[in-house]
This record gives C-alpha cells, structure tokens and sequence, in this order.
C-alpha cells in the first residue's frame, strides 16, 4: 500500500494542488482530452491528507463513453474565448455596429455563465441563435472547453446525433437503455445541445427533447441551446410546450453577421 501511495506521489504530485489557472487540454484523434487536473490517471492525490481520490473527470468520460457522439471533436477543441474573433462581426455595410456589438454581448454572457458555474452550477442556461455561420457552434464549444478545465462535467451533443443514439439503443444487441441515455441527458450538470433546428420533428423526437429539457428546468440545471431558429419558428417545428420551456430556462442571445464566418475564414486563407 506504501508503495502504491509512493508510486501516484511520484506521478501526480505536481497536480496535488489546483492550479488557479488549468493548462490547455491536449487533444487527441478519437480520444477524450487530456484532464489537466489529474493527467489521465483517474486520481488526484491530496498531499495534505495522504489520501488518493477519484478524479471528475471519470465521470466525464463514462458520459463519453454512453454517447458515442458527445465527444468534441479535435476542430471543436481548438475553440476558446480567445479565439472568438470579432473582426469576423465587423461590417462597412452594418453602421450601427449591430453584428459587433450583439457578438460582443454573447460572448461576455459566455464568459460570466463559465466563471460562475463552478461555484453556482444551477439556474439559467444560455439560448444562442441566429444563421448558419455566425458563431453559434464556436461559442458553445469555448464554453465546453472552459468548463472542462474547471472540472464541470458536461455534455456536448448535436441534437440530431443525441436522438439517433437514443433510436440506437432499441437495437436488441445494444448495451445501453434508452433510459440510461435520457437519464443522462437530463441529470448532466451542464447539457449543450447543439444545432436545434428546423429537422424533421415527429411526435416521438419532440417528446424526447421535452422530456430532457422539462426534467431539467424542474431541477434548475443550467443547459446551453445553439439554433438557427428564431422562437417563433421554434414553436411550430417543437411546439408550444418545449418551447416554454426553452424561454424559461435560459437567456437568448442573438448572434448575426454579414457573411458566412466559415466562408470568411476560407478567403482569409486564400490570401495569405
């Protein structure tokens, strides 16, 4: 036992105490980040107490393990707040600075909602919206990222790959329940559903995602929405009854910019 104690001082006693500020997550092809707070050894060892604990970030990675598509993907990992360029927003055509501004405004409410959580891991989620392109999917997985590194257990999902997950487990020779799916969907501490937007809805796919989002707007767990929908059109795709509940659990945020910022970030390349 003395010897198994010595080995993880030995491994992990640089991460004995949490840093103020956590290293960047190294990434991987097809494999979860590196954690920055116990460097994939599932334990940290806390010096003070001589005693060696689970790490968070094992839950994190059963979560990955239950949806095969709730992995941020190497692209994604790349996104930060730093990273969130507001050039992409500006616009000679736009005089108001209305692109800008509404960039800028999301952004701050992006970096509030992470500084916070950790502390207040409850309430009010966060409700992105506006076209193809403007941001929405960068900004969800800065946040994504961040709140890892501070050792919040989340889960980041394309809304279409969560309900083909949830069909998947009614194959016979599937290891996970459908229950074991949604049950985790709605007891994560953080939910990111990516890319609400204008599917092909049937009773059953609007009843799963209400079914997610009622449990946690009952519980107050904070959830984070990107669409392309304005809540009008949210409405006639999912619903009067889900979209209630969108409104009430978070705080929308408009994003929008002249030109598609992929496209943008394309010419810039070409240039160079």
């Amino acid at each position: 036992m003395n010897e198994l104690k010595g080995l993880i001082k030995q491994e992990i006693a640089q991460l004995s105490g949490k840093p103020s500020v956590l290293p960047e997550p190294t990434g991987r092809v097809g494999q979860e980040p590196v954690c920055p707070l116990c460097a994939d050894q599932g334990i940290i060892y806390d010096a003070t107490q001589d005693l060696a604990r689970p790490c968070s970030c094992m839950r994190q990675k059963n979560l990955y393990h239950r949806f095969r598509h709730a992995r941020i993907s190497q692209q994604l990992q790349a996104c930060s707040f730093a990273r969130f360029d507001l050039s992409y927003y500006e616009s000679s055509e736009d005089r108001d600075r209305t692109h800008e501004k509404n960039a800028r405004t999301a952004l701050r409410a992006a970096v509030d909602f992470c500084a916070s959580c950790a502390q207040h891991p409850d309430g009010l989620g966060l409700f992105f919206t506006g076209p193809v392109g403007s941001g929405k999917t960068f900004l969800a997985a800065a946040m994504a990222n961040d709140l890892l590194r501070q050792g919040v257990q989340i889960l980041f999902v394309v809304v279409p790959d969560l309900l083909d997950e949830i069909k998947s487990t009614y194959d016979q020779h599937s290891e996970i329940s459908e229950y074991d799916l949604i049950e985790t969907a709605r007891t994560v501490q953080v939910l990111i559903l990516d890319d609400l937007g204008a599917h092909n809805y049937t009773d059953w796919t609007i009843n799963k995602i209400y079914t997610i989002l009622n449990y946690r707007l009952n519980e107050k767990l904070p959830t984070i929405i990107t669409t392309n929908l304005s809540v009008r059109e949210m409405g006639e795709f999912l619903g009067d009854r889900t979209t209630s509940r969108v409104v009430e659990m978070t705080q929308g945020y408009q994003l929008s910019c002249d030109r598609d910022i992929r496209l943008q970030k394309y010419q810039r390349r070409a240039k160079k």
